[in-house]
């Protein structure tokens, strides 16, 4: 069952919900980077916030 949108928090924060398409369009439109890329990063690395910031800025720097 998908995640309550009115249910945030800290913990709610740090994490990427990859399989909400909200959040992965949010995560791809924040780094300028297609979704399907955005969706590849959050598959190969996970849902945490602060290691797919650097990694998509990383991603942006090359």
């Amino acid at each position: 069952m998908p995640d309550s949108k009115s249910k945030t928090g800290k913990a709610d924060r740090s994490k990427v919900a990859g399989g909400q398409g909200y959040e992965v369009r949010y995560f791809a439109q924040k780094h300028k980077i297609p979704k399907d890329q955005a969706q590849k990063l959050i598959d190969r690395i996970g849902n945490d916030r602060d290691k797919l910031n650097a990694a998509a800025e990383k991603l942006k720097s090359k």
